[in-house]
């Protein structure tokens, strides 16, 4: 049996208060504790978003005693899981900062792709839930990343990254409409005039720069209707943002 009072130490360690300091309310005990590791029936560790504590349940007997080989693990692996859960945290906070500064250039193309390429060397580099094959390592890693939301934030950055995905694609889809109805209109009434004199064989220079003369006017007159100005927009809202 564990002792009574071995969760109030280990949360008055990991929190670094005490009751007079920091009363801890009956109702979100439970919640508070949630994340204890019983390493074994000698020791058990607690992660908070203040720290981490461990705690032996029985004396210490000295020399070769077990609490030293819990003392070199303490040091060692599970140091390690919670480095490992610290470095998750700072990066997941940078990719965050990342997503809040996308609007603040007008390269709205180039900061997703990067902001995606950061993305994608975090999770191949850092985002791990396991340290080792099994062992408490991988338990204060999870209770690491549970108290400070880690997978959620990291999915709420993929889901927010995937947005941004679209709004490029759809951004750079209509750019590319918009140019091919800017050539389209560019295209049509000069090909009709070239194709006319082709027919009629007319090699006057003259005639040349009337159909071009005349194509350059419908051409103009075909952007002042609506479809000549949806195209307009196009480029335009396509082009100051990618």
């Amino acid at each position: 049996m564990l002792p009574a009072t071995a969760s109030q130490w280990l949360w008055q360690l990991a929190s670094r208060s005490t009751p007079e300091d920091f009363p801890l309310p009956p109702e979100t005990a439970g919640e508070q504790l949630k994340d204890t590791v019983r390493i074994s029936a000698d020791w058990s560790a607690l992660v908070l978003r203040q720290g981490a504590a461990f705690l032996g349940h029985r004396p210490d007997t000295g020399a070769d005693d077990f609490f030293e080989f819990g003392a070199l693990h303490s040091r060692t692996v599970y140091l390690d899981a919670l480095l490992l859960g610290s470095l998750q945290r700072d990066h997941i906070d940078e990719l965050t900062d990342e997503l809040s500064e996308v609007f603040n250039s007008s390269r709205l193309a180039r900061r997703v792709a990067t902001l995606e390429r950061n993305i994608a060397v975090f999770r191949s580099t850092y985002w791990r839930q396991h340290l080792t094959a099994h062992g408490a390592a991988n338990d204060l890693l999870l209770a690491f990343q549970n108290q400070h939301r880690l997978p959620a934030r990291f999915d709420e950055i993929l889901a927010e990254a995937a947005d941004y995905s679209r709004l490029v694609q759809t951004q750079e889809s209509q750019q590319i409409s918009g140019a091919l109805g800017v050539l389209t209109i560019l295209g049509l009434p000069l090909g009709t005039a070239l194709s006319i004199l082709q027919v009629l064989d007319d090699h006057s220079t003259a005639h040349l720069l009337i159909s071009l003369g005349l194509s350059v006017a419908a051409t103009a007159a075909a952007l002042t209707t609506r479809y000549g100005r949806l195209v307009l927009s196009s480029l335009r809202g396509g082009g100051s943002r990618a």
